[in-house]
């Protein structure tokens, strides 16, 4: 049944994606900013709408109105697809930091590409960090908030992973408040299988985290420890011990 589920879902995802990119992209260039974003959002809508729909998945959303009136910076743990997909609707407009390979998918990438994302290129780390903070501090400057996965990757439910301070370090020289976000949907959305299982998705958002006279390394700390305290209770899969802290750099995935 979940195959048959999951083969539904993709037929809608693919056909939602060439539907939206036939007709949103066209018009979105010569849209404002904030416009942009609601009208390509609407895939987004549809996306998180079609997977509850047809997959048997329960959403459990906490602490949304926590989220700040200015810009931030969400630090949220990364496990699938799922939240790369919600976390664009919780604060629009929000730039998100990617892997520049996936601004050169038909539709989606060119789509992509016009929600001004903080592209990177993994092959160069170096420079990856130089542009996430340098751009990362320019979006929020103009009135952006920025989303990072501070793992750098999709890391499987039981898994963990060192956290990158480079969240941090945007927020702390912005001036800007973090939010943690944690949520459990790769056993819901799995990151590595099409096959999609039913039952209940949970996502928390925590209280925003005041950067004012603050390292980012004392930053890092109270988000990774918030993040992995709501990972221990909403996950169904046990949560690992912390791995040795070591010097992790690596922006994003």
């Amino acid at each position: 049944m979940n195959v048959i589920r999951s083969g539904i879902f993709y037929i809608g995802y693919f056909a939602a994606m060439l539907v939206c990119g036939l007709l949103f992209l066209l018009p979105s260039p010569f849209l404002p900013l904030k416009s942009r974003y609601r009208l390509l959002n609407l895939y987004n809508h549809f996306i998180i709408a079609w997977f509850r729909l047809v997959c048997g998945v329960r959403y459990e959303i906490r602490g949304r109105e926590r989220l700040p009136p200015g810009p931030c910076v969400i630090l949220s743990n990364h496990q699938s697809e799922w939240e790369t997909v919600y976390l664009q609707l919780i604060k629009p407009p929000v730039c998100t930091v990617l892997k520049k390979e996936l601004l050169n998918i038909p539709l989606f990438g060119w789509g992509l590409r016009l929600l001004h994302p903080i592209a990177l290129d993994r092959s160069r780390p170096a420079r990856a960090m130089k542009q996430v903070l340098t751009q990362g501090k320019q979006r929020l400057e103009e009135g952006l908030s920025v989303l990072i996965f501070p793992e750098g990757t999709r890391v499987d439910p039981g898994a963990r992973k060192r956290y990158s301070k480079s969240g941090a370090v945007i927020a702390c020289r912005a001036g800007v408040p973090v939010v943690p976000v944690a949520h459990n949907a790769g056993e819901r959305w799995p990151g590595r299988h099409w096959v999609k299982n039913p039952g209940t998705l949970r996502l928390v958002v925590g209280e925003p985290i005041a950067t004012e006279g603050r390292t980012p390394e004392e930053v890092l700390v109270e988000v990774e420890a918030w993040v992995e305290a709501r990972l221990a209770e909403i996950s169904d899969v046990p949560r690992p011990a912390a791995p040795s802290r070591e010097a992790v750099e690596s922006p994003q995935a």
